[in-house]
Order: structure tokens, then C-alpha cells, then sequence
């Protein structure tokens, strides 16, 4: 049996375009039912956070380090820091743990 890398990638473009497509000329008009429109609204926050949280505890040498990270994250977020305030502070915090580790381990 031979493989057609071609009919993989057609099949592969289809189903992607599928995907995108349905919803779009299915659902034509407002969503109304609160319930729906409210997963709706969360659906990308969840899918950033479980796309980047394993690679929050993963990324660092030291793994203790990235939960010190998002710990400060999640407070600063809280306390009203912009994102690029936090990005630094936890890259910071990633840095410090990390050389702390290098000098005390």
C-alpha cells in the first residue's frame, strides 16, 4: 500500500476548512442563549491558559521557579500591572530563582 503525501495534506485542508466554515453558514444569526454566548466568551481564555501552563512549569531549569513566576504573575495581574509589566516581572522572578539555584544547589 502506497502513501500519498498529497492526499493527506487535501484530506488535512478539508477538514481544517470545515472546521471554519460550518459554524459560519450554519449559525446566521445573533446567538441569544446566555448560556452558549457565555462559553463563547471563555473559550479562548481557556485555550491560551492550557496551552501555556505546562510550559510555564516545564520551560524553567528549575521547576519551582515557574510557579514562583505565576504566583507573581497572577498577583501583579490582580494588583492592576499591564502585561508587559508582568512579562518582565516574571521573567525576572524565572531569573532570580533560577540563579539562586545555580549558587545554593
Amino acid at each position: 500500500m502506497e502513501h500519498n503525501i498529497y492526499i493527506y495534506i487535501l484530506v488535512a485542508a478539508a477538514v481544517s476548512c470545515l472546521i471554519r466554515v460550518l459554524p459560519l453558514t450554519l449559525i446566521r444569526g445573533k446567538i441569544k442563549n446566555p448560556l452558549i454566548r457565555s462559553f463563547l466568551y471563555y473559550v479562548p481564555y481557556v485555550t491560551l491558559a492550557v496551552m501555556t501552563f505546562p510550559a510555564i512549569i516545564s520551560a524553567p531549569q528549575v521547576p519551582i521557579a515557574g510557579i514562583l513566576a505565576l504566583a507573581a504573575g497572577i498577583f501583579a495581574a490582580w494588583k492592576g500591572m499591564n502585561m508587559v509589566g508582568i512579562a518582565v516581572l516574571c521573567c525576572a522572578v524565572v531569573f532570580l530563582c533560577e540563579t539562586a539555584a545555580v549558587y545554593f544547589l
